[in-house]
């Protein structure tokens, strides 16, 4: 089967800043995106768990998957909204079946 170079572009951000961050990357031409909830983790500032927290609290990670010459296009709407706030921008290559599809 035939498969098509991508790249992977992964975005930890604080929960209640993910709308702000779709909405830049909607803007930015991206079409699809996942959002999955993060569920703790380590970093600079140390262990955390969303373990007891209420409502929106916590991490999100939002994962993209677009052709490699969108690249620049999304990691600077992503930029704009994540250099303000706690998040961690990932990029990876990747391949997929369906390239019509990115």
């Amino acid at each position: 089967m035939q498969t098509h170079k991508a790249k992977r572009v992964e975005i930890i951000i604080e929960a209640p800043m993910q709308s702000r961050l779709t909405d830049a990357l909607r803007r930015a031409g991206v079409t699809g995106y996942t959002v999955l909830p993060v569920l703790g983790g380590s970093g600079r500032s140390g262990d955390w768990t969303r373990e007891g927290q209420v409502g929106r609290a916590g991490m999100v990670a939002v994962v993209c998957l677009i052709k490699p010459e969108r690249l620049d296009t999304l990691l600077e709407a992503a930029f704009a909204v994540v250099e303000r706030h706690i998040g961690v921008v990932s990029v990876s290559d990747c391949e997929v079946l369906r390239a019509e599809r990115f």
